[in-house]
């Protein structure tokens, strides 16, 4: 066993956590059609507490069924989900493992076909989407506050340990932070003050439903990378009301669903200097924000996330694909064997997910024929 402050142990309001991996959220395929656990599903979250994984982020659960992003997504948009979701919980702590449900709304980037109807958004303006787009009302607005509360307090129900609010990448609440997609006049719109008020009273309304004694993360895109996107300075701005409307926790990406070099799935990071690309920014975050910051983008190396800890610029490491490679992974790492990750980054891992057959790593099936 390597001696490491990697595999220190740490607490996330009362969440005990083994070491400081993170698996982060990211699409299976491998629900059913309308949202529910599989038993695939669920092994796959049990290989990864059995693989060592400190803690486990669900992958994005649609809170409403406008909401659906891709499909064969987790949802938790009913009640009829709960007993699926417990039973995946109740497996990943049987193995040793923590999870906490990803909360998400797909907003703009909703499959249409899916939801039978025109996406939801923060603004609908020309230049947006080629096809239509409903925006949402002030009252729309206080019915998605009440849609997140009761997807909490289901993710509580089924023995979560804790929630993620999905703000990045350019889903619903990203939309609402950045400055190219929310155009609003309102107390939405225009500042950043008004830009995270969604944030700050769905955090608020879920403390109230659930309490201030169970883990409440968001995912937050530090920068879009995009013209008229979402800033550094904005977003540490905007993470600083949700703190302290009682945020717990911040997964820090970056980039938007458009994809390109900037996109949150970066290709080709074969080499130190290329990993851990949000690094500047989480750097910056924790410089002005007393909060357990997770740095996702890029991690490969232990000796990396090493040095990143000891210099104070993340608490926690996050990964997907090399997770989906190797979900024995941090276990291999912490046994002493701290080769970099074998993901190759080539982003093949989502295409048999488009297919009904759920995500894998097809490299590496390719490299084992």
């Amino acid at each position: 066993m390597t001696k490491s402050p990697l595999f220190e142990t740490s607490t996330i309001n009362g969440m005990n956590l083994a070491n400081r991996f993170v698996r982060s959220a990211t699409w299976e395929g491998m629900a059913t059609q309308d949202g529910r656990v599989t038993p695939k599903l669920t092994d796959t979250m049990v290989s990864l507490a059995t693989g060592g994984v400190g803690l486990i982020v669900s992958g994005h659960a649609y809170v409403s069924e406008i909401g659906q992003a891709s499909p064969w997504q987790l949802g938790i948009y009913d009640d009829s989900l709960i007993d699926g979701l417990k039973s995946m919980t109740d497996a990943v702590h049987a193995a040793g493992g923590r999870i906490v449900a990803q909360l998400a709304h797909a907003g703009h980037f909703a499959l249409e076909k899916a939801i039978g109807r025109p996406p939801v958004v923060a603004s609908n303006f020309e230049g947006l989407a080629q096809t239509p787009r409903s925006e949402l009302s002030v009252a729309d607005i206080q019915d998605l506050k009440n849609v997140y509360v009761a997807a909490a307090r289901r993710a509580r129900t089924a023995g979560f340990d804790g929630i993620q609010l999905h703000s990045a990448h350019g889903y619903l609440f990203s939309q609402f932070l950045s400055p190219w997609f929310n155009r609003r006049t309102d107390d939405y719109g225009g500042t950043i003050d008004n830009r995270v008020r969604i944030h700050v009273e769905t955090i608020r309304a879920i403390r109230k439903a659930v309490g201030n004694d169970w883990p409440l993360l968001v995912k937050l895109n530090c920068q879009d990378f995009a013209e008229d996107g979402l800033n550094v300075a904005d977003s540490i701005a905007a993470a600083g009301q949700m703190v302290a409307a009682g945020l717990d926790a911040i997964e820090l990406s970056g980039g938007l669903l458009t994809g390109g070099k900037l996109s949150p799935s970066r290709p080709n990071i074969n080499k130190e200097e290329k990993e851990a690309y949000f690094k500047d920014a989480g750097r910056a975050f924790k410089k002005e924000l007393d909060v357990p910051l997770i740095l996702v983008g890029g991690i490969r190396s232990p000796d990396v996330a090493e040095r990143l800890l000891d210099a104070g610029t993340a608490d926690y490491f996050s990964m997907s694909r090399p997770l989906i490679r190797e979900p024995g992974l941090i276990n291999r790492w912490r046994s002493g064997d701290r080769t970099r990750a074998r993901c190759l980054s080539d982003n093949l891992c989502f295409r048999p997910g488009m297919t009904g057959k759920g995500i894998y790593c097809v490299t590496e099936e390719r490299e084992n024929k």
